[in-house]
């Protein structure tokens, strides 16, 4: 299945909220930390429900801020989530961004970036659309340091690329940036049952659970152009 229709169907289920609501718990420390000044251009890439687009204006200060994502009916969610006109949200992939060189000061992904098909192409059409100084703050849970992450392939039907902390770190090198920053955001808003109440049906101990959510969390690097 492709990454369109994998999505298009979560987004007419309705999941794209979940996300949202799952994500935030370390999205909004990794948006927290962007150095956005007022009036800049932001790209939320992979942006679902676009909820990191419209915190980035909300919060952030910019002056216009866009979100792609390879779903048709992703986007079209998250357009009729806002009725800001400042915020925009297009149909597209990662390896082909519809903007001029140069053009984004600052581009955020949240739990997407594995699923493009040529994740070094990527990179480089990200650095491509960035200014000088612009930076790229990739998130993600899905990477091959955190072994709870691994069966995710068991239920999502697309091929999604498993770097490690490690890997993200030469391959934003070789695409250009700088790394300027590789941290795990810890995810304590989870709730953890007590150890009588496992195994439950997602986990077989509570201590696993703890090393996903509270030790693992979410990996953040950040990429500067430069």
């Amino acid at each position: 299945m492709s990454v369109r229709e994998e999505f298009d169907e979560w987004a007419a289920e309705g999941r794209d909220r979940g996300m949202e609501e799952r994500h935030w718990h370390t999205a909004k420390h990794a948006l927290a930390r962007m150095p956005i000044e007022d009036g800049e251009t932001v790209l939320d890439l992979g942006c679902g429900s676009g909820y990191a687009a419209r915190a980035m204006r909300e919060a952030g200060g910019a002056g216009r801020a866009y979100g792609v994502d390879g779903s048709p009916e992703m986007a079209r969610n998250a357009s009729a989530y806002t009725d800001d006109e400042a915020t925009g949200f297009l149909v597209g992939d990662f390896q082909h961004l519809p903007f001029e060189s140069g053009s984004v000061d600052h581009a955020f992904s949240m739990e997407a970036f594995y699923y493009a098909s040529d994740p070094m192409a990527a990179l480089e059409e990200i650095r491509r659309v960035l200014r000088s100084g612009g930076t790229f703050y990739c998130a993600v849970d899905f990477h091959a340091d955190n072994p709870h992450t691994a069966e995710w392939t068991e239920y999502v039907d697309v091929e999604m690329t498993r770097w490690s902390r490690k890997e993200y770190r030469q391959r934003f090198r070789e695409a250009g940036f700088h790394v300027a920053e590789q941290d795990s955001i810890p995810d304590r808003e989870v709730e953890i049952p007590p150890a009588g109440a496992f195994p439950t049906e997602d986990w077989t101990s509570r201590e696993a659970m703890v090393e996903h959510f509270r030790e693992h969390g979410t990996l953040l690097t950040v990429g500067v152009a430069p």
